[in-house]
C-alpha cells in the first residue's frame, strides 16, 4: 500500500517523509506488531529494532516513549483493515465481507496484544473505532442487502463474535481458520 493509498481517517499514523525513513518505520511497525503478537506489549525494543533490521536509535528516533509504538501499531492496523474494506469492496457481497472479517482476525489479533496499554478514551482511539466501523459497515449491509446475511445480524454483533474468537485459544492456525469459517457459516440465511 503506497502513502498516497492509505484512507483518510481524520487520524493516521506520522510517516517519515523520506523513502528510506519510511521504509525504516514501516519496518519497525511491522516487527512490532509481529513481536507484541509473541511476546505481549513487554516484547523487547531491542528485539523490535532487530528484526526490523534498524539499529535501537532508529526506533527512539521514530517512537520516543514505548506509548508511541503501541499508538502507531494500533492506528497503522486500523488503516490497513480500513484499505482493506476498499480492497475487497468489488467482490461479491459475501465474499467482500468474508475478506475483510478475515483481515479484521489479524486487527483483533494485534489489538488483544496491546488491548491494555492503548488509550480507549483517547479521541485518536475513537475516531479510530468510528473509521473501522465506516469501512466495514458498507460491506456488511451490501451482503445483507444481497440476502447473503441473515437479516437479525448486526454488524456490531459479527465484530464482536469475531473478536471473541480470536481470543480463544487454538492448537494451530488451520483450527482458528476452520472455527472462523463455522461462526462465519451461521451467518448464512437459514
Amino acid at each position: 500500500m503506497t502513502e498516497n493509498s492509505r484512507p483518510a481517517l481524520g487520524v493516521a499514523v506520522k510517516r517519515p517523509v523520506r523513502s528510506d525513513a519510511r521504509r525504516n518505520f514501516d519496518a519497525l511497525l511491522s516487527a512490532a506488531r509481529d513481536a507484541f503478537a509473541e511476546h505481549g506489549t513487554g516484547a523487547s525494543l531491542e528485539e523490535i529494532a532487530r528484526r526490523a533490521g534498524v539499529g535501537i536509535g532508529t526506533l527512539y528516533r521514530n517512537f520516543p516513549t514505548r506509548q508511541d509504538l503501541f499508538d502507531s501499531v494500533y492506528l497503522g492496523e486500523i488503516e490497513e483493515l480500513c484499505a482493506a474494506a476498499v480492497q475487497v469492496a468489488d467482490l461479491p457481497p459475501w465474499e467482500a465481507l468474508e475478506a475483510w472479517l478475515q483481515r479484521f482476525v489479524e486487527y483483533a489479533a494485534t489489538k488483544k496484544a496491546i488491548y491494555e496499554e492503548l488509550n480507549r478514551d483517547s479521541e485518536a482511539f475513537r475516531v479510530a473505532r468510528e473509521a473501522m466501523y465506516a469501512a466495514g459497515q458498507p460491506l456488511f449491509d451490501r451482503a445483507q442487502d444481497a440476502g447473503a446475511l441473515r437479516t437479525d445480524a448486526l454488524f456490531d454483533d459479527v465484530l464482536r463474535m469475531v473478536s471473541g474468537l480470536t481470543g480463544a485459544g487454538f492448537v494451530d492456525e488451520d483450527q482458528r481458520t476452520r472455527v472462523l469459517q463455522l461462526a462465519l457459516d451461521g451467518l448464512r440465511p437459514r
